[in-house]
């Protein structure tokens, strides 16, 4: 990390258009915390300075700089630093689409493919993973592309294996799927734990838990997650954010800025002027 980023937060959060099916994030945070989260799509992160400390399930990795980060869809997490000077990162954000494609070309096994290892100390992929990203910012497709499909390659082929298929599920995880499916449904206006307990025909408490256990959080939490990424779809498809922010359910756009500002780690404004054009 330079000198002259030590001391100062900045972040791009964008999509270069030669590279479908992938965002891109390259920041440094130093008080910026990400809450409770998840994404549709893949996360692999390179550590370029500091530390980063991720919540995953299981417990918390630090990863410094030569490190990589490797989340799966839909795994709730957490970031902040982990040192007083922040961390630096280069985050490429890749579609499930993208992973299958490239998992197919490799010719591995059958499945949607998932990461084994939440991190790996893996100096040359992190390397990888920062040209990426230089060579989408100077305009270079053709380097891009070739870059992001060798890191790609890189961790399917070291790193992952195919994600075991989805049990069904019992009484409490049907309740689960049930509840977030009303909440998707009415995200603008949802109902209370206890209505929305009583819809399902079970008690506030038993829906609390079980969707604690299916997703890694509670259904206020999931929520919020969830209106910050349907508020990313209508942003990127041109929206004014005072306008998205009511029609995905928060109260204004300040609201709406606030929760999107710390799940994405840019402003709402900023996320689609990067998208613009």
């Amino acid at each position: 990390m330079g000198k002259d980023e030590a001391g100062r937060e900045w972040a791009r959060h964008w999509r270069y258009p030669q590279l479908p099916g992938l965002d891109l994030l390259r920041a440094h945070y130093v008080r910026h915390t990400f809450p409770r989260h998840a994404h549709d799509g893949y996360v692999i992160a390179a550590v370029t300075g500091g530390v980063e400390e991720i919540g995953m399930p299981g417990g918390t990795l630090r990863a410094g700089p030569g490190s990589v980060v490797l989340i799966n869809p839909e795994v709730p997490h957490t970031a902040r630093a982990g040192e007083p000077e922040g961390w630096a990162y280069s985050t490429l954000y890749p579609s499930r689409e993208l992973i299958t494609d490239v998992a197919a070309e490799l010719g591995t096994p059958r499945g949607t493919p998932g990461f084994t290892a939440e991190m790996v100390l893996d100096a040359q992929g992190a390397k990888l993973i920062t040209e990426v990203h230089r060579a989408a910012e100077a305009g270079n497709a053709l380097a891009a592309d070739t870059l992001l499909r060798s890191v790609v390659a890189r961790m399917l082929s070291r790193h992952a294996a195919p994600l075991p298929a989805r049990t069904v599920p019992g009484a409490g995880g049907s309740d689960a799927e049930r509840a977030r499916a009303v909440l998707e449904e009415r995200m603008a206006r949802p109902p209370s734990l206890e209505r929305l307990a009583a819809e399902l025909g079970t008690s506030p408490f038993a829906l609390l838990r079980a969707f604690r256990e299916r997703y890694g959080m509670p259904p206020h939490t999931w929520l919020t997650d969830a209106r910050v990424r349907r508020a990313r779809r209508l942003l990127e498809a041109g929206g004014a954010p005072a306008e998205v922010a009511v029609a995905v359910g928060f109260t204004d756009q300040p609201h709406l800025n606030r929760h999107f500002t710390r799940i994405v780690g840019v402003p709402p404004g900023a996320y689609r002027r990067a998208r613009a054009g």
